[in-house]
């Protein structure tokens, strides 16, 4: 098994990720061997990028309130013309599985937002990410679907208020009873 150090370098040495080093845009990630809870998300924003801190933007902001968590608890690729561009093609398939085997713990990856569901859950996937994320339960205990937590999908919690009022303090139970254990 490959350590966090080697699969780090061999990320950066990865000719699909030569012009995000040459511009000396590092991985953004973390490997803890003893985590539980993994978040799966799109690439990082810009802000996250530049500070090199995970979620630090307004996203984050949410999805912190949505696990009922404080900072304290606790990738980007550019923008398209409907937000952030999806993580870079293969690069999930190629180095997911060698960072999860160094995570024996996890009991629960958040998927958040399609583009995290469609490679996780694939033909489990439901039509839409609105269905996918309604039968969250289905996907329950090692995943749990999420609409991302960005301000551009403001309308999408408008519209769909089920999710605060419902999903999230599922959310909140879920994770309150693994870091209860």
């Amino acid at each position: 098994m490959q350590t966090t150090d080697e699969i780090f370098k061999a990320i950066q040495a990865d000719p699909q990720n030569k012009s995000f080093t040459d511009q000396k845009i590092q991985p953004l990630y973390h490997i803890d061997p003893k985590a539980e809870i993994l978040i799966i998300s799109q690439a990082p924003s810009r802000k996250a990028q530049q500070s090199m801190v995970f979620w630090n933007d307004p996203s984050g902001d949410r999805l912190r309130s949505w696990m009922g968590l404080s900072k304290a608890d606790f990738y980007y690729p550019g923008r398209g013309a409907h937000g952030d561009l999806p993580p870079r093609k293969g690069f999930a398939e190629k180095w997911h599985e060698p960072l999860l085997k160094l995570m024996p713990n996890l009991r629960l990856k958040l998927l958040i937002g399609q583009y995290a569901q469609k490679a996780y859950l694939q033909k489990q996937c439901k039509r839409t990410l609105t269905e996918t994320v309604k039968a969250y339960q289905e996907y329950l205990p090692e995943y749990f679907p999420l609409v991302h937590p960005s301000p551009l999908n403001y309308g999408w919690m408008h519209k769909n208020t089920w999710f605060e009022a419902e999903v999230v303090p599922a959310l909140q139970r879920e994770i309150e009873a693994i870091m209860a254990d």
